[in-house]
């Protein structure tokens, strides 16, 4: 289900590797060191895109509280979650630009994040704006189909940012889920700040032997479908006591989210639709393996499934999408991003270019990172592609887009 790093040439003693789902999840064993010249005017600022809809974003953050279900991670008594919720606004003005991460979700990202090579202690990640206005009204003209993202292992749901912005400024409510104690920090309202057990888990897997592992791999998936689940009780609620008129629900994800996303539409019908992006759907050593189906792909669905590869990644070649093609009755589409890498499908397409060319990063770091597409072209692709699969099947529109290649995105190929 994740990670960004595919391969790695670090020193064994310095790198664990843990594939959750196929894709490599780097771990680092020990926390990175700070450069020297950390302080905070010597650190990189970074800018995220503008969205192109018609609707300025609000946002609002809420912790909810599963008291139904313990803490899978830390045996708590109860499952705690943070999202943030993207949607359209009726006016932004007077409302400020919300950050992308918090302080302690930034710290948290600074030490333990999917990037090697990326200096700790250089990016002020915790200064980077979102287009998403704080505490803004929702536009109520309409009632507005409801996104679900979930993101990588390790990532926090920040690093989706770009997406879910678009998608709200395009008249969608947008609620990106974290998974604490799966991602790299979650910081709750009340300033705690839940890190990954992901690496001490692993570690532990790791010597008890490849079944071990396998069992982590399935327990990630698991919580996090678990936590997808309750979101969507919580909006039953939300739509039963009339604060929300009921629109239809649909969910996309990078690498594990995309695992997730997939799989909580096959466990839970209230999900219409679903969007995998990159990420791989069974428990093997690489995403080109045979064997370990999950059960979406090994029953397939008969709701539509977007599936986005990076490049070298569809359904001839990796057997879990090839699976879920072969057993799915519903509208499916097969695409792939040339020339894109595994995080690609994340915020690091558009910021880590800004900080390798700030910090003067070899070009081979920042390719191993996010490819070799021009960020530009593989953010735009994304947003027009994924934009026009939600509206034709959470809104019945017409969208020719995902018909056929399109010269306007020469990059995307069609499976």
């Amino acid at each position: 289900m994740d990670d960004h790093a595919k391969t790695s040439s670090a020193p064994p003693t310095r790198r664990r590797v843990l594939t959750v789902g196929a894709a490599l999840l780097t771990l680092p064993a020990t926390p990175a060191l700070a450069a020297p010249r950390d302080r905070a005017a010597d650190r990189v600022r970074l800018r995220l895109l503008a969205p192109t809809g018609p609707y300025p974003v609000g946002t609002t953050t809420l912790r909810l509280v599963d008291d139904a279900r313990r803490d899978p991670w830390t045996a708590g008594p109860v499952r705690e979650l943070v999202v943030d919720v993207r949607y359209p606004a009726a006016a932004v003005a007077g409302h400020r630009r919300a950050p992308q991460m918090t302080a302690g979700e930034a710290a948290g990202f600074d030490r333990l994040n999917n990037f090697a090579g990326l200096p700790a202690g250089r990016v002020d990640w915790a200064a980077t704006r979102t287009h998403a206005h704080t505490g803004a009204p929702l536009d109520r003209r309409a009632p507005h189909p409801v996104v679900l993202y979930s993101p990588g292992v390790l990532d926090p749901r920040t690093l989706g940012t770009t997406l879910t912005d678009e998608l709200a400024s395009h008249g969608y409510v947008v609620i990106a889920v974290d998974h604490p104690y799966d991602v790299s920090a979650v910081e709750f309202p009340d300033g705690r700040v839940a890190t990954s057990r992901l690496p001490q888990e692993f570690a532990v897997a790791q010597d008890k032997g490849p079944a071990a592992v396998t069992a982590l791999l399935r327990k990630t998936a698991d919580v996090r479908v678990a936590d997808t689940r309750f979101v969507l009780d919580v909006l039953d609620r939300a739509f039963g006591r009339g604060r929300l008129r009921r629109a239809p629900v649909g969910m996309f994800g990078q690498s594990a989210g995309g695992f997730t996303a997939l799989q909580a539409q096959h466990d839970d019908r209230r999900i219409a639709a679903s969007a995998d992006l990159d990420g791989v759907l069974a428990y093997v050593q690489d995403d080109h393996d045979e064997g370990g189906l999950s059960t979406v792909a090994a029953d397939g669905t008969d709701r539509p499934v977007l599936l986005f590869g990076s490049d070298g990644n569809d359904r001839t070649n990796v057997p879990s999408w090839r699976e879920l093609w072969r057993h799915s009755t519903g509208w499916r589409r097969d695409l792939t991003l040339e020339g894109g890498a595994h995080a690609t499908f994340t915020d690091a397409a558009s910021l880590l270019p800004q900080v390798a060319a700030r910090l003067g990063l070899p070009r081979e770091t920042l390719t191993d990172w996010v490819g070799t597409v021009p960020p530009a072209r593989a953010v735009a692709a994304q947003r027009a592609f994924l934009t026009a699969f939600f509206d034709r099947h959470l809104r019945g529109a017409d969208r020719p887009l995902l018909d056929a290649p399109s010269s306007r995105f020469p990059e995307v190929d069609f499976t």
